[in-house]
């Protein structure tokens, strides 16, 4: 579980770099202000993410189980929320609308939210020494 907390971490960050590359260069001229400044808390909270599964990856006192669940909670609030807000702040670009699928953006968000609870609860769990 470790690896693959680690190698999910470490494809995140990249991930976040070039998109929020993409975004100040590729983007600025494509999109409003607003727009650019939506696709970069997308990316934020998609670093923020990636850091949160490097450290855990590396994290000896969470349980096997805690980590399983961080990790899932994680990829899948990364992708529900980064991901959409990636397409909401492109949708003038496409000719879909993406709006129709604003609502996983809170799910996403409240996965990744839980799965910092789900960390906390565990070190709450922990023996005194």
């Amino acid at each position: 579980m470790n690896r693959r907390l680690l190698i999910t971490g470490a494809l995140f960050g990249v991930i976040a770099i070039i998109l929020g590359a993409f975004a100040a260069h590729g983007l600025k001229s494509l999109l409003s202000l607003e727009s650019i400044q939506t696709f970069e808390t997308g990316v934020k909270y998609q670093m923020y993410s990636a850091l949160f599964l490097l450290i855990l990856g590396g994290l000896p006192i969470a349980p096997e189980k805690v980590k399983r669940i961080c990790f899932y909670l994680t990829l899948f609030g990364v992708c529900f929320f980064s991901g959409s807000i990636y397409l909401l702040a492109t949708n003038s670009l496409t000719s879909f609308d993406f709006r129709t699928i604003a609502l996983i953006t809170p799910i996403g968000g409240s996965l990744m939210i839980i799965a910092w609870m789900v960390l906390l609860i565990s070190f709450f769990k922990l023996k005194k020494k």
